[in-house]
């Protein structure tokens, strides 16, 4: 079985803001756990920045969906500990407490001053048992934001989000500016070879499609139905080239099963090995997604993005929605409607971004570390 397709990689075009060593956080280790795919190129530019400021970084990563191949990748140099057990409510909990047995002796002996990571959930149970200090950044206020009795010191989100959808203290609250993607989204490199790579010609509309997480808590059967029916009008399209990215290799094989006819005809493109996710996406007329990262790459860099989530739609995504960067898909009808199928003029690379989104975590970090909030 090939690898299913990677969907976030990032080239920093540039170095993030430094600043300079000195200060009374100098030193101080910061525990890192990188729990799913989109985390990596996230935490990136994080690491980068907080190296600058003189903390030392320690990592770890769980061997979830693309994790371990996307930290080569970056060439992270990390500890893997534990691995993604599927969808079954009991082997997800038996997976956290196998994996947070296995990083408590990792703890002890690193003892890090702050342990910070985008909803690990093994994480905040391994820093909750030895007290130590803990961060959960998220950008979804229905995702779990804890472990039954078990709560991160912090919790840090876009302040899109309303405070009363935060299951934290207020004064336990931080915020950012910006989404999630904004954070590494400045930093994308264009490559005008991706299409030529994929064997898409210039000519064609290129279609860029991520199905539904199935095997997320907040799944939908919903989405899945979406997901059929959008795939199906869309190889019918003249000209049209659908280049579907699977989570895993399970949903490969289901791609590669369900539309046989159209990966034959050269109409769908399943990639065999890893692909730059940003660059697919910024050399693609549009996007379908079934939510999450992919949907939120694209509107931070601009390109035309259709959501086929049919969960509860989160604060980020109506903010997105209501700027006209995110068109949310109800139903198939809605789906014929609302998709723009035209070729998408690219103009240079992005050069509007704003770099809020890190700077303010950073600076939530720092504060943290300060004991300027408590």
């Amino acid at each position: 079985m090939s690898q299913p397709a990677m969907t976030e990689q990032m080239t920093l075009t540039e170095e993030p803001p430094t600043h300079r060593a000195g200060s009374p956080v100098d030193g101080k280790k910061i525990w890192i756990d990188l729990d799913n795919t989109p985390h990596i190129p996230f935490f990136a530019p994080i690491i980068q920045e907080l190296e600058s400021r003189g903390f030392e970084i320690f990592l770890t990563a769980r061997d979830a969906y693309q994790v371990t191949e996307m930290v080569d990748l970056y060439r992270m140099d990390c500890i893997r500990v534990g691995k993604h057990l599927g969808k079954n409510k009991i082997l997800k909990v038996l997976g956290v407490c196998d994996r947070t047995a296995r990083l408590l002796p990792l703890l002890m002996r690193e003892k890090p001053a702050l342990a910070l990571s985008h909803g690990s959930r093994a994480q905040t149970l391994g820093a909750y048992t030895l007290g130590i200090p803990s961060v959960v950044i998220l950008d979804y206020e229905f995702a779990h934001q804890g472990l039954l009795w078990v709560k991160p010191t912090w919790v840090m989100c876009p302040e899109v989000i309303p405070a009363e959808s935060i299951k934290q203290d207020k004064n336990h609250t931080l915020r950012y500016r910006g989404i999630k993607e904004d954070v590494y989204a400045p930093y994308f490199q264009a490559d005008p070879a991706t299409r030529s790579k994929m064997g898409v010609s210039e000519s064609e509309l290129l279609i860029t499609i991520r199905p539904p997480a199935t095997e997320a808590h907040y799944h939908r059967p919903e989405s899945d139905v979406l997901y059929a029916g959008v795939v199906e009008f869309l190889g019918n399209v003249p000209n049209a080239r659908l280049v579907v990215l699977p989570r895993n290799a399970r949903q490969a094989g289901e791609v590669r099963k369900s539309w046989s006819g159209l990966i034959d005809s050269g109409r769908m493109i399943v990639p065999e090995h890893a692909v730059d996710g940003m660059n697919l996406i910024w050399y693609s007329d549009l996007v379908v997604s079934g939510g999450g990262t992919m949907n939120r790459e694209a509107a931070a860099l601009g390109v035309p993005v259709y959501s086929i989530f049919r969960g509860k739609i989160g604060s980020v995504d109506r903010y997105l929605s209501e700027q006209g960067r995110l068109v949310l898909l109800e139903n198939v009808d809605d789906a014929k409607k609302k998709l723009k199928l035209v070729r998408r003029e690219r103009v240079g690379e992005p050069s509007h971004l704003k770099r809020f989104a890190l700077d303010d975590i950073i600076q939530n970090v720092t504060k943290i570390l300060r004991n300027d909030v408590r």
